[in-house]
């Protein structure tokens, strides 16, 4: 007998639509003793089965839904899931890339887990309570259906201390790994470091956007800013870019670029790496550009961040504006949790008014196909990007 969530009336709509999570504050009361972690059922106030997934009563989302059926959540239920997940990799990753998502959470119906693959290497990060308890068995179900060389753990995220779990990291499976890991997409060449770099080593929810940019690279000027490792610019390159300036505030971060460039031999293509904070360099810009990549770090952790987070998208995408040349490209991010699309349109089309130029929007991007999104789970789709064009 497993313990019981029951909601208060009018609150099982959005499970009846196919959400995953149960907030506590939808929550009546609790039949049981609950531990972080434990299975759970959730019913409706007038005792309709609704699902069972991983509880925890530490965190704002009290219940994580595995399933809406009753049934065993042992071994072979998570090894039917993850070779699911891995079913749908294999048919879109043949000759195109060696490094990849294999679990992307609620967008594979495994809320709390994700895993990336970086060659022969595995890289894990449990976020709840729930799968933390059954990471062994995750690590296990993983092995036999990849054969990998390793298991690492990187389970160094802040939200673990919303499920009251200290930040973990460390091999779980296999020897000691290095620190990089050389891995390859469309014919382009990075060293990802899965220990300590980050994400799980590397941004392998850009690779499409990336793709994208190769095709409009060709003669091209392109400013890339907050480039990290400099992975959209070796795109450029690889397309033919003309010229290319990086900025990024990790100097660490830029030694890795150029040696990406002498990977992908395109040292030959002038470029520049400049370190510093992004927002005062491109107000000290001279050059006009072709091409400009704006992929900053989540300016909105937190809803109320939202305000300050806003001000700082406007200002950056004038910016831009301002550099680009007629007929430039604008490729803007936004990975802000709570920044929705519609609120992220409307200040790129602010700044791109008081730019004084005239802009049209060429279409949106967002995550590679490799991390999929629960459609009845908005809050798994983070990545935004807008493609625009100065006329």
């Amino acid at each position: 007998m497993f313990p019981r969530i029951i909601l208060k009336s009018g609150k099982e709509k959005p499970l009846l639509r196919g959400h995953p999570w149960v907030f506590s504050g939808a929550v009546a009361k609790v039949d049981g003793e609950v531990s972080p972690g434990d299975i759970g059922d959730v019913y409706s106030k007038d005792g309709y089965f609704l699902g069972r997934g991983h509880l925890n009563p530490l965190s704002q989302i009290i219940l994580r839904i595995l399933t809406p059926r009753k049934e065993e959540l042992g071994g072979v239920f998570f090894r039917e899931r993850i070779s699911k997940a891995v079913h749908l990799r294999e048919e879109l990753t043949r000759g195109k890339t060696n490094a990849y998502r294999v679990i992307n959470g609620e967008g594979d119906s495994l809320p709390g887990l994700i895993v990336d693959r970086y060659k022969e290497t595995l890289v894990l990060q449990c976020l709840t309570a729930g799968m933390e308890r059954i990471k062994e068995m995750i690590t296990e179900s993983l092995v036999k259906e990849f054969h990998p060389q390793n298991v690492y753990e990187r389970s160094d995220v802040a939200t673990r201390k919303e499920e009251g779990l200290a930040e973990s990291r460390g091999l779980l499976y296999g020897k000691n790994i290095s620190e990089f890991i050389e891995i390859e997409e469309f014919g382009c060449r990075f060293r990802a470091n899965v220990k300590s770099g980050q994400k799980t080593g590397f941004y392998l929810d850009q690779r499409e956007n990336r793709l994208l940019l190769k095709r409009l690279s060709e003669g091209k000027n392109i400013l890339d800013c907050f480039c990290y490792t400099g992975a959209f610019s070796i795109y450029g390159g690889s397309g033919e870019a003309r010229e290319m300036t990086l900025i990024d505030s990790s100097e660490e971060a830029l030694a890795m670029a150029e040696d990406h460039f002498g990977l992908n031999q395109i040292t030959r293509i002038p470029h520049q790496c400049l370190r510093g904070d992004v927002f005062q360099i491109m107000r000290n810009l001279k050059g006009e550009y072709d091409i400009i990549i704006l992929d900053p770090p989540p300016f909105a952790k937190r809803k109320g961040n939202l305000p300050s987070a806003s001000r700082g998208y406007k200002d950056l995408n004038l910016w831009a504006f301002r550099l680009l040349n007629g007929g430039g490209f604008l490729l803007t991010f936004s990975c802000s949790h709570h920044m929705s699309w519609d609120l992220f349109q409307k200040i790129v089309f602010s700044a791109a008014l008081d730019s004084g130029k005239s802009i049209q929007l060429l279409g949106r991007m967002g995550h590679a196909w490799d991390h999929p999104i629960h459609l009845c789970h908005p809050e798994g789709e983070y990545l935004r990007g807008l493609i625009c064009r100065v006329v």
